[in-house]
């Protein structure tokens, strides 16, 4: 494949003090062409101003393309409107890694690999019982992953290609095993080993819910609503999150120090924690006749009132992942009987009148990812406090995906972002009895 970064005809000029500067164009597969400004400091001095990244390009990759305009989401090429409804999440996390869908004998070795990378070591079970009783999962999550690099010295070094598939693929099998553990040591529970016999998503919620007491069937429609949400977060682009684990990578970091990183960042309530906010949302509007005083309320600049679980950073149209989650919801809460849900009930009235009202019409306020996913983790029986421990674990496939094509990237050079210091200009030091 021709690398685009360098593969180019097309200059624009820029013109500074009198002085021109070429700088090329590239074209991408997918999406608007960018300005290559390498050379830019080296020509003519000067640096670019971006807060937040958000019209840079910061990497080229090959994984995840978004279109927010037109609300497609693309993984490798195929829309996740299909393998949501075709595929599963293990089969996505292939196609993720390898660039392609696997044929049946890939995808059962790849699954088989998982399966058995999904025990982690017996003596991990002390980090868990060092933190507080009422630690927040991800608190444990950011820990025990980052503890991983002196449990797995096989799968350190970063520069030989098998040991970091072998990397891969032990946080893809180990993180719902931790994700879960987190969970049960936060309710005082005792941990729940994995079963081979199960698939990804049905073992992570018998490792959630299962008590040595008495035997837990997992309801397939549960976990294939909870298959779907893995599938849904399993990669989104350059985040916050993943650009995260980007950065840390570009030191040399060891794949656990990086995936620790990146949960570190998706704690944040603007990322990660952005279904649990819509959740609480929906709980304090309460009732269907309150929603007009809400939305009201949101009209009001000065009532601080924030609309939760719509519009995107990316997205200016009806977030894809949005639609499939919307679906998920209404299959579950049918089969555990919550129709009258008045959560729900919210949720969907507000929705309703969100696409009709010109004021978020307007200004292309469409309901997220966010906006369902809460209300289907709340109805499986999950505490707000592990969606985002959830969001971890899908999206850990992403990470690690992002991580490996950029070791194996030969322009590879450690992050250093620059800035527009407007600070003290440079002074002398004032003894002290002269100040």
């Amino acid at each position: 494949m021709a690398d685009t970064r360098t593969a180019t005809t097309r200059t624009a000029t820029l013109l500074i003090d009198g002085k021109e500067v070429s700088l090329p164009i590239l074209t991408p597969t997918e999406g608007p062409e960018c300005l290559d400004i390498r050379r830019l400091y080296a020509e003519a001095d000067v640096f670019t101003y971006d807060p937040g990244f958000t019209s840079t390009a910061a990497c080229a990759s090959t994984i995840t393309f978004i279109d927010g305009d037109k609300g497609i989401l693309l993984h490798r090429g195929y829309p996740i409107e299909q393998l949501a409804e075709k595929s599963h999440y293990l089969e996505l996390c292939y196609l993720l890694l390898y660039g392609h869908l696997p044929k049946a004998a890939e995808l059962e070795k790849f699954e088989t690999l998982v399966t058995r990378h999904t025990m982690i070591h017996e003596q991990m079970h002390y980090f868990f019982r060092g933190f507080r009783r009422d630690a927040h999962p991800m608190a444990t999550m950011v820990g025990v992953v980052g503890a991983m690099s002196a449990f797995y010295h096989d799968s350190l070094d970063i520069n030989d290609p098998r040991q970091r598939e072998i990397a891969a693929f032990r946080l893809i099998a180990k993180m719902p095993t931790i994700a879960a553990m987190a969970y049960k040591y936060s309710i005082g529970q005792p941990f729940v080993y994995p079963r081979n016999d199960l698939d990804y998503a049905s073992n992570f919620l018998h490792m959630c819910f299962a008590v040595p007491a008495e035997p837990y069937d997992v309801d397939p429609t549960l976990a294939r609503a909870l298959d779907r949400i893995f599938m849904l977060h399993a990669d989104h682009e350059q985040n916050a999150s993943t650009s995260t684990v980007r950065l840390a990578s570009s030191s040399g970091a060891n794949p656990f120090a990086c995936i620790a990183a990146g949960i570190a960042c998706l704690w944040g309530p603007a990322h990660g924690g952005a279904n649990q906010a819509a959740l609480e949302m929906l709980r304090e509007i309460g009732t269907v006749d309150r929603i007009p005083d809400f939305i009201a309320r949101v009209k009001d600049k000065s009532s601080g009132q924030r609309l939760m679980g719509f519009g995107h950073r990316v997205y200016k149209n009806y977030d894809p992942r949005a639609k499939v989650m919307k679906q998920s919801a209404d299959e579950v809460l049918d089969l555990l009987g919550i129709k009258n849900n008045p959560t729900l009930q919210v949720a969907r009235e507000l929705e309703r009148i969100a696409l009709e009202d010109d004021y978020f019409v307007s200004r292309k306020l469409y309901p997220n990812v966010d906006f369902y996913s809460g209300i289907i983790l709340e109805a499986m029986g999950f505490p707000t406090s592990m969606f985002t421990p959830i969001f971890a674990l899908a999206r850990t496939v992403g990470w690690i995906s992002q991580w490996q094509e950029q070791i194996a990237d030969p322009q590879l050079r450690i992050g250093r972002p620059r800035q527009l210091y407007q600070g003290e200009a440079q002074r002398d030091y004032v003894e002290v009895e002269d100040r």
